[in-house]
């Protein structure tokens, strides 16, 4: 039996009927054509599927969309500005060559992203935990960390 729920994704308030099994990865990839967040794993190990809820990142192969009823969710197409600037992680992402083959980037976007809201000005180690959740097999994780370390800089100046 279909349950209506709502949630705001990217600030936009959405109104959906879901079956009780649906994922907020299909909600968000399917009914709301966002396909930034990657289908990796679907069993929660990898990260390609991060997205921030509520202020944490969260595995959206994980969630139940029924359980994000009421939810603020936030995904990597959610952090490019209003003026079509690209937010500082992305663009320190692109500056420090963290971005390969890109089917982790988003998910890692996400995870730092909610990790810098949490920790405005980490170290490196704190870093390697925060992202230790998402898989990378190009970059050997030392461009990302790089990344996340000047995005702090750079949004801790702002």
């Amino acid at each position: 039996m279909k349950k209506d729920i709502k949630i705001k994704v990217n600030g936009l308030e959405h109104a959906f009927s879901v079956e009780p099994n649906k994922t907020l990865l299909s909600l968000i990839r399917d009914d709301l054509g966002l396909t930034g967040t990657k289908e990796g794993c679907d069993v929660g190990e990898c990260g390609a599927c991060t997205v921030i809820m509520n202020g944490k990142a969260i595995c959206s192969c994980l969630m139940l969309a029924v359980n994000a009823n009421g939810a603020d969710v936030l995904t990597v197409e959610g952090l490019l500005h209003e003026d079509g600037t690209l937010d500082p992680l992305q663009q320190a992402f692109i500056d420090e060559g963290a971005v390969q083959c890109g089917f982790c980037t988003p998910g890692m976007l996400m995870s730092a992203k909610a990790f810098l809201m949490q920790n405005p000005h980490p170290t490196e180690d704190e870093i390697m935990t925060a992202i230790e959740g998402n898989i990378c097999r190009c970059t050997g994780y030392l461009p990302i960390v790089k990344a996340i370390k000047k995005a702090a800089t750079l949004l801790s100046s702002d």
